[in-house]
């Protein structure tokens, strides 16, 4: 995918004067570095310090460690996947070939390659996956456990290969911030769990490719931060990984400087990204995890290091860790709410693990549980390896009082989200919120007043979720489209207008006008959105306990227009379509389950599944993959007499 001149117009339309003038500062500096390519200053005794607290290792649960050596076992032996394309080279990985494609990036000036043209480069997120170097700190993670030096040897060889490789500036891996600053937080990790090793200051503090390749990332990330539009979670993993690295690695000139610059980066990036309510303002559920991710592994390194941190930044990730717990349904999954491409910060962990479940328990260790909080059972590698370097928050002595939620939210209203829950576990999100965050809503889908039902965890009426983000323009519109979700469509178009694959030139308004979230009785939301011009869509939800009955009713106000009305059934649902009612089945934990889904009768209704020409019917379970489910659509027209009427009633 190759930008137009109408995309770099549209994208400059969303940009305010200070960020104009700060990215042509950004096009001259490139420049001037094309040929000015200075060395890292001289090193001497480097010592890393920022080790883990004996007993630490010890403290890893048994089943945590099995899981983790498991898979760097499979590592060992070359195998892995990477959003749905399976690996069996990574004993010896060739670092700039896209084994999807099977095209390699060409070599050059880094910010010569046009790595969104994956005709000419290949998929740049299956490339740049596997430099984020995630996998080498589950590698190191095993040594630590296990003493095994072969885990040792094999990071080594492959770090050793990667810097000779990708020097400064040349290349598809001195592209993007984000990138660098993820790959500095896996090299702190990576020395960090290497120590004990006879070989680990050989590979870092005492090898000059190793400090002129840390030194440079840093220089980089000084350069060429996230700006304006673009500065949401691409910026808080420049500033962490930054900030992480001038705080382990802090044997420059530099470090200090960069450190404070990364700080107050940091600092003011997770307040700005960041509802009070403390959810995150992409309103794209996965970089919440995300940024609470490198928020906390950045508080660690800080804590590690003895660098004060201002108590906001605690305070946030709190927050963050709070609204985590209040979202997240009976088996502990949040909301399929936005964009998600699988990102980590921090990986220590083998297949199986929870991510949620491990952020929880993270939150537990540092800030303590609420009463409120669901329970988490499952065991994870990183909670212990953060915990051992964060200070608890209550013993934190800038910690300011903090009024934390006496009971779990349903509703919030700076995010517009809000959660419906009934017995039988049943859930229901509810979205009400602003469309995206900053100018171009880079990760918000146009999915305004859709709702999102589970059962026991189960994905009864589902968010589809999200697939690609370059090189099939097709399958990006359609996964991000009001098409894509469940909710109401008008004359063909969808609520938002898009600009390209992570802009939106037009946002639709929306506003919650009731919020009640009992989880007793019934529970209603009412919310409406201006996206369709010279129309409003307003949607009723009502939930009721005793009956066990989701009753969602749309109403248009405006002229007569042609109407699409879409349910998206998860993969693990079959239904039955007779005229306007869908019996639906699926199996939970070996038992049958039902529900029967009573659709408006003044429209038409079809089941579509795993359609191509266009795309309809799918669901993409994580990034590069996707499955045929069934979409529910109703087509007709809105007359603004009457509403359209949707009944989920969940049988015993």
């Amino acid at each position: 995918m190759t930008m137009s001149a109408g995309w770099y117009l549209r994208r400059l339309s969303r940009m305010g004067p200070r960020e104009v003038g700060s990215r042509v500062g950004d096009a001259v500096r490139r420049r001037r570095w094309r040929s000015a390519r200075p060395d890292c200053p001289r090193v001497t005794r480097a010592r890393f310090t920022a080790v883990l607290p004996a007993g630490t290792i010890a403290a890893i649960p048994p089943d945590a460690a099995k899981r983790l050596i498991a898979e760097a076992d499979r590592l060992m032996y070359g195998h892995a996947e990477y959003f749905g394309v399976v690996r069996d080279d990574l004993a010896d990985p060739d670092w700039w070939c896209d084994p999807k494609t099977g095209r390699r990036a060409p070599w050059g000036y880094a910010f010569d390659v046009p790595y969104r043209n994956e005709d000419a480069v290949g998929d740049i997120k299956q490339i740049w996956e596997l430099s984020r170097h995630q996998y080498l700190t589950v590698l190191a993670a095993a040594y630590a456990i296990t003493g095994n030096e072969r885990y040792a040897e094999r990071v080594a060889e492959h770090l050793r290969s990667w810097w000779a490789a990708n020097p400064p500036l040349r290349g598809v891996h001195w592209i993007s911030g984000i990138e660098l600053g993820i790959r500095l937080l896996s090299w702190v990790w990576i020395r960090r769990l290497l120590d004990g090793w006879p070989g680990a200051a050989g590979l870092f503090e005492d090898n000059p490719v190793a400090l002129h390749q840390i030194w440079h990332h840093q220089r980089w990330l000084a350069a060429f931060p996230s700006r304006g539009s673009s500065a949401n979670n691409h910026v808080i993993a420049e500033a962490a990984g930054q900030f992480a690295a001038a705080c382990a690695f802090g044997w420059f000139p530099s470090s200090a400087r960069w450190r404070a610059g990364a700080l107050r980066s940091l600092e003011r990036h997770l307040r700005g990204n960041t509802f009070a309510s403390g959810l995150n303002r992409e309103l794209a559920t996965e970089y919440h995890g995300l940024v609470l991710e490198l928020g906390l592994a950045a508080v660690a390194e800080a804590d590690a290091a003895g660098v004060p941190v201002p108590a906001s930044v605690r305070l946030v990730l709190l927050r963050m860790t709070d609204a985590l717990a209040a979202v997240v349904d009976s088996r502990l999954r949040p909301p399929r709410q936005g964009d998600a491409d699988d990102g980590h910060g921090l990986v220590v962990d083998g297949a199986g693990t929870d991510r949620w479940a491990s952020l929880l328990a993270t939150g537990d260790a540092v800030f303590g549980r609420l009463a409120w909080w669901p329970v988490v059972t499952g065991t994870d590698v990183r909670t212990p390896l953060l915990a051992a370097l964060i200070r608890p928050y209550a013993k934190e002595g800038t910690a300011p009082a903090v009024s934390r939620p006496a009971s779990r939210p349903g509703h919030f209203a700076d995010a517009g989200m809000t959660i419906l829950r009934g017995p039988e576990e049943i859930w229901c999100r509810c979205d009400g919120g602003p469309h995206g965050f900053l100018s171009i809503a880079a990760h918000a889908h146009a999915d305004a007043l859709s709702v999102e039902v589970r059962h026991d965890g189960v994905d009864v009426l589902a968010d589809p979720g999200t697939f690609c983000y370059h090189g099939q323009p097709e399958w990006r519109q359609y996964f991000r489209s009001t098409l894509g979700h469940n909710t109401l469509q008008l004359d063909g178009g969808d609520q938002s207008v898009s600009g390209g694959p992570f802009l939106w030139t037009r946002h639709a308004r929306s506003r919650v006008l009731v919020a009640d979230a009992p989880e007793a009785g019934v529970a209603r939301w009412c919310a409406e959105h201006d996206g369709y011009q010279r129309s409003v869509h307003r949607r009723r939800v009502e939930l009721t306990a005793a009956s066990r009955e989701l009753r969602v009713v749309d109403e248009v106000r405006g002229p007569h227009r042609a109407v699409r009305l879409a349910f998206h059934l998860g993969p693990a649902i079959a239904a039955d379509l007779v005229g306007n009612r869908a019996v639906l089945t699926w199996t939970r934990d070996g038992e049958d389950r039902s529900a029967v889904l009573d659709l408006p009768g003044q429209l038409c209704w079809r089941a579509h599944r795993g359609e191509t020409d266009p795309p309809l019917g799918w669901y993409s379970a994580g990034f590069g993959r996707k499955e045929p489910a069934t979409a529910l659509v109703g087509t007709g027209f809105a007359d603004g007499a009457e509403g359209f009427t949707t009944v989920l009633r969940f049988r015993g």
